[in-house]
Order: C-alpha cells, then structure tokens, then sequence
C-alpha cells in the first residue's frame, strides 16, 4: 500500500500541520511517510501546501506524481492539483471556501463546511482537524482510534488544546459519517 496526499490551502488554516499530522500517524503505524512542505514568504493568506506518502515499503522519492488523496481547503488549491489526481481518488473540501470543484473521471469529492462545524463547536481554530476527521470517516487507511492518538500526540506540548482538537476531529468525522 502507498498513499499519495497533498495538503493544500492559505497560510494560516493549518495546511502545513495537517500534513504533519498525518505523517506522524503513518510513522506511529510503523509506515514509511515523506512530508515536504512548500509555501510562499507571506506567513498568512500566501499559499501553502505539502506533500506526504504513506507505504508499507521503502519510498523510493518523495515527490507525489499521482495524488490519492487531496485536501483542498481554497479554490486555487482545486485549480492547481484537480490535473494531477488519480481518476479513482478522493477530494476534500472545505465547502465554506471553495465553491467549484470540477468533476474529474471517477474522482470522489467530499464537501464539508469545516469553517461551519467548527464555529458550532466554538473552535474556529480547527477546520484543518475537523477535515482530519472527515478524512478518517471516507477512507480505511487507519483507524478512528490512530487519528485521535496522532492528533492528541501531536498536540503532547499543548494539551490545553486536546479537548477542543478531539471535538473538532469528532465534528469532521460525524458530519462525513452520517452521509
């Protein structure tokens, strides 16, 4: 198994600590993972994206050719990868921003209002770990129970922030779900 996943979005919405997160569950399963980052010189409102690869085997490069899965939380980020996705892929969004996403060959489009859930649970800090959650809830790559470890562990320095993270995992995770 080999995942490919780009992170995209603006500076500032937790693109690059997505990505993060991400690999350090993929690391905490015992999988191979790359993470690069890229970004503009703006700290916020430039562009920001990374890469991360999940296997079971050694990775042979770092750079993703073809993309399984993408999480997009701006229009631009659609307009730049959507060329890029493989046809039997998976996109999502936060629909609170991005309002057009082309349909590509078999490429399956999760929307959540990110920015909406988490305003409801009183954290608007966390669209980028509620689009965590919604990645949990639509793929089979781990476990409910790895994201919240990976989450809680990436947060270990910070853990006035577990609650708010945990819920908003929860929101991301409930609303995809239920559909």
């Amino acid at each position: 198994m080999e995942k490919q996943f780009v992170f995209a979005g603006f500076g500032g919405q937790g693109i690059l600590t997505t990505g993060l997160i991400i690999a350090h569950i993929g690391a905490m399963q015992d999988k191979e993972v790359t993470w690069i980052p890229s970004y503009g010189a703006e700290m916020r409102g430039g562009t920001a994206n990374c890469t991360v690869k999940i296997s079971d085997e050694l990775i042979g490069s770092p750079f993703v050719k073809k993309i399984d899965i993408l999480v997009a939380m701006n229009q631009p980020s659609i307009d730049k990868f959507l060329p890029q996705m493989k046809d039997d892929g998976i996109i999502l969004v936060n629909s609170s921003i991005v309002k057009d996403v082309p349909r590509k060959g078999d490429i399956r489009v999760v929307e959540i209002p990110a920015t909406e859930v988490c305003e409801k649970i009183s954290y608007s800090r966390g669209t980028n770990i509620c689009i965590i959650g919604a990645l949990a809830a639509c793929t089979d790559l781990f476990g409910k129970e790895c994201y919240e470890e990976g989450i809680k562990h990436y947060f270990a320095k910070k853990p006035q922030f577990h609650e708010s993270n945990l819920a908003a995992f929860q929101a991301g995770y409930d609303y995809v779900a239920k559909e």
